[in-house]
């Protein structure tokens, strides 16, 4: 490499070609050039080897990355180390414990039955799944459905809360009722099927059967031996708007709305009550069933309201949607 430095600079002239001795002068060239333009700037009080800013420099070539300790110049990344089974594992446990949380909050609840006030549609011990999300979105409970709901206040006044004695078992109820997989032992919440909703009539004379705006229900899921009335005639009944009428389906019995007319709302309870409807038995299996809402509650002209109501609201959507092509339009 000296020699190419030593013949560029005594102005030899090097032979054209192509091979490795034309480019090992191209080389040596540019060198004695670097260090003819080092010996300038040192003339002109520059430090040595310094590149003047007005001339062009020689770029260096980056040196490639290597794994350091490697030796074998191999650029490729190592692959990472896995994280430990038991570090990941709370992180896994967390977020289980958080999706559950938000799935009882906004979605699905477990609930247990506690009597028999729904025999034999929801026995003792049964574990029904409550749909708390289309309340969120404004559904309101509707005739036929079975729904969950907080005690509108003295129904459950002589019940006492389900609590074990054992401390430890008291602590897994609450964490596992906390994010929904089991029930509460403090709140006291009430399971029966809607009746009648607001802007009925409801009553029941005599052994039945049971009349919501004048027309008689034929009800298959009544307990066998009981009557529709349950030996508790009522009515009829004017349902307040916001508000609905239930019955246990073990007539016999259930302490519902027959049972609570002395009290504030008449028997009824408020709509913000309801917690959601139950749509199935989950638990045990041997009892898995839906809930879906008996053929009794399609009949025609049940419902006084409908007439009215649907035009209404086609109206109300009607109106604003004309109001505003008219004014696009002007």
């Amino acid at each position: 490499m000296g020699d190419l430095v030593i013949g560029a600079r005594s102005g030899a002239p090097e032979p054209e070609g192509t091979g490795g001795r034309a480019v090992r002068s191209a080389q040596a060239a540019q060198a004695a050039d670097s260090g003819a333009a080092g010996a300038a700037a040192a003339s002109d009080g520059s430090p040595a080897g310094t590149p003047d800013d007005s001339e062009g420099t020689v770029s260096e070539v980056p040196e490639r990355d290597t794994v350091a300790g490697d030796g074998s110049g191999d650029d490729r990344p190592r692959p990472q180390k896995q994280r430990s089974f038991w570090k990941e594992l709370p992180i896994l446990v967390g977020i289980a414990l958080i999706l559950a949380l938000v799935i009882k909050t906004f979605f699905v609840q477990a609930f247990s039955i506690p009597s028999g006030s729904m025999e034999n549609t929801l026995k003792i011990g049964d574990r029904v799944l409550v749909d708390k999300l289309t309340p969120w979105f404004g559904a309101e409970p509707q005739r036929g459905e079975v729904v969950v709901f907080h005690d509108p206040g003295g129904w459950l006044n002589d019940e006492p809360t389900q609590q074990s004695n054992s401390a430890f078992v008291r602590g897994i109820q609450n964490v596992f009722s906390f994010i929904g997989l089991m029930p509460s032992s403090n709140e006291k919440d009430l399971i029966k099927r809607v009746i009648a909703v607001g802007g009925d009539t409801v009553e029941c004379q005599g052994s039945g059967p049971v009349k919501v705006n004048g027309i008689a229900l034929n009800e298959p899921y009544i307990f066998p031996g009981n009557t529709p009335c349950g030996e508790k005639p009522f009515g009829p009944v004017k349902v307040p708007n916001g508000r609905i009428w239930v019955m246990g389906d073990h007539r016999g019995d259930s302490l519902d709305s027959r049972y609570h007319q002395d009290q504030p709302g008449g028997g009824t309870v408020p709509v913000g009550n309801v917690v959601g409807r139950a749509f199935v038995v989950a638990w045990p299996i041997g009892d898995w069933a839906t809930l879906p809402v008996p053929d009794t509650f399609d009949q025609k002209g049940l419902s006084a309201a409908a007439p009215m109501t649907l035009p209404a609201a086609g109206a109300a959507v009607a109106l604003p949607a004309v109001w505003w092509i008219r004014r696009r339009r002007d």
